[in-house]
């Protein structure tokens, strides 16, 4: 799907970014996508953890 693009349109594509945002808005925008990742990526965790916790006591 992504393997079609190349250097000009993701320049392009950056350039539309910085147009939308501003450039004072970006770092903070980095920051919260981030954020929102990383908390995706630890409830993912912590629902594993949980059920093998519960597959754990059930035996």
């Amino acid at each position: 799907m992504f393997g079609s693009l190349g250097l000009p349109e993701l320049l392009i594509i950056l350039a539309i970014v910085v147009l939308i945002f501003g450039v004072n808005k970006l770092p903070r925008l980095g920051k919260g996508l981030g954020e929102g990742i990383r908390n995706f990526k630890d409830s993912i965790k912590s629902g594993k953890n949980d059920e093998a916790e519960d597959n754990g006591s059930s035996d």
